[in-house]
C-alpha cells in the first residue's frame, strides 16, 4: 500500500478526500461534491474506453466536422456523448458548454437546474488517439449568475477564470490520473483498475521551483514573432544566463501540461502568423487556457497569455482562443517581458 494513499492507515479515495474538503465547508449543500464525484466516473469510463479503444473499433474519425473546424475522432464523439449524459439530469448543473459544441448544451427541460457551470473538453489530444498517445479530458466548474431555477445562460459560461469554483483534468496515459483544485491546493488522484476507484496518489501537488522542460511546437518558430523567438532562444540557453533547458513535446496539451507540473517547466503555444484565421493562437481559453492556468496558480505557477494573468482575460465568445504560456513562474513572466520588449 503506497503511503501516500495513505492517512492515519487508511487509504484516501478521491471520494474520501471530496467529502473532507466539503466538512470544511459548514454551508456546503453537497451539489458540488456529488457533481466532483460524477466527474470522477466519466474519467473511469472514458478511461475503460481508452485502455481498449482498438479492441472496441472505436479508433479513428467520424465524418462530422467541429466548430472548430476538425473532424471528430469517434472516441472524442464519445466522450462528448458520456460527459453530457452523466451530467444532463442530475439537477447540480445550469447549464454546459462542450470545445465540441458551437452553442451552449442547455439541461433538458424535463430535469431540473442547478446552481453551477460544467465547461469541458472531452478528449484533449484526440488527434493523438489512433498512436496510443496520452491523451485527457479538461473541465471546469463555475456558480451560474443567472437566476437560480431558470435555464443557464450564454453568460453563465462567459466568466473569467479567476472565478473558477474547480477546475481539473483526467489524463489517460501508463495510468489514468484525475487531478483537480476548488482552490484549497492541487491534488492528484490515480485510478487503481483492481478496485475502480481513484486512490490520492500525489497530495499537495506543487510545481518545483528548478524547471527542467520547455514544451512547444516549434516546427512553427518561423511564424512566431521576434519576442516569442528570442524567448526560446533564452530558454535553451542562447541568449542571457538562462541554464538550458531540455525541449519535451507531446502534442496534447495535457500531457504536455501535466509532465511540467511534476517536473518543472513551462508549455507555450503563442500566437503565429500561419493560419489568418486563427490570429490570436490555437488553444481555447475556455476549455483549456483557463482551466489549466487555474490549476497552475494554485501549485504555485502562473499562466499569461504573453502580456497578462489569463485568469483575469475576460471571454467574449464560447470558442475563444488565445495565446498561452503556462507552467514556472519565472519563466512565464519572461516571456512577457520578450513580447513587451520585442512583440
Amino acid at each position: 500500500m503506497s503511503e501516500l494513499s495513505e492517512k492515519h492507515g487508511h487509504v484516501i479515495t478521491i471520494e474520501r478526500h471530496i467529502l473532507e474538503e466539503q466538512l470544511g465547508h459548514p454551508s456546503a449543500t453537497g451539489a458540488l461534491t456529488n457533481l466532483l464525484y460524477d466527474l470522477a466516473l466519466v474519467g473511469k469510463f472514458i478511461a475503460s474506453r481508452t485502455t481498449r479503444a482498438g479492441l472496441a473499433e472505436i479508433l479513428g474519425s467520424t465524418e462530422s466536422i467541429n466548430v472548430q473546424g476538425e473532424r471528430v475522432m469517434r472516441l472524442d464523439q464519445l466522450a462528448d456523448q458520456t460527459m453530457f449524459s452523466m451530467n444532463d439530469h442530475t439537477g447540480r448543473l445550469a447549464v454546459m458548454g462542450s470545445e465540441e459544441h458551437e452553442d451552449i448544451i442547455p439541461i433538458p427541460e424535463r430535469f431540473p437546474t442547478g446552481k453551477y457551470v460544467l465547461l469541458f473538453d472531452p478528449l484533449d489530444g484526440s488527434s493523438n488517439i489512433d498512436y496510443n498517445a496520452p491523451i485527457g479530458t479538461i473541465f471546469s466548474i463555475y456558480r451560474r449568475k443567472s437566476p437560480d431555477g431558470e435555464r443557464g445562460t450564454l453568460e453563465d459560461c462567459l466568466q473569467p477564470g479567476k472565478d473558477l469554483v474547480v477546475a481539473g483534468y483526467v489524463i489517460y496515459g501508463s495510468s489514468t490520473m484525475m487531478v483537480y483544485t476548488s482552490g484549497d491546493g492541487v491534488h492528484g488522484f490515480t485510478l487503481d483498475t483492481t478496485i475502480g476507484e481513484f486512490l490520492l496518489s500525489h497530495p499537495n501537488i506543487r510545481v518545483p521551483q528548478k524547471p527542467r522542460y520547455y514544451s512547444v511546437n516549434q516546427g512553427n518558430e518561423k511564424y512566431w514573432s521576434e519576442g516569442v523567438r528570442r524567448y526560446t532562444s533564452w530558454l535553451q540557453g542562447l541568449e542571457g544566463d538562462q541554464k538550458p533547458l531540455s525541449m519535451r513535446y507531446v502534442g496534447s496539451l495535457v500531457s504536455d501540461f501535466h509532465r511540467n507540473l511534476l517536473s518543472g517547466g513551462v508549455f507555450y503555444y503563442p500566437s503565429d502568423t500561419q493560419d489568418p484565421a486563427k490570429p490570436h493562437g490555437k488553444l481555447r481559453l475556455l476549455y483549456e487556457a483557463a482551466p489549466l492556468a487555474f490549476i497552475a496558480s494554485q501549485a504555485g505557477g502562473c499562466g499569461s497569455d504573453g502580456r497578462q494573468d489569463i485568469l483575469e482575460v475576460q471571454p467574449t465568445s464560447l470558442h475563444q482562443r488565445t495565446p498561452l504560456f503556462i507552467g514556472n513562474c519565472e519563466q512565464v513572466h519572461k516571456a512577457e517581458e520578450f513580447i513587451r520588449l520585442y512583440g
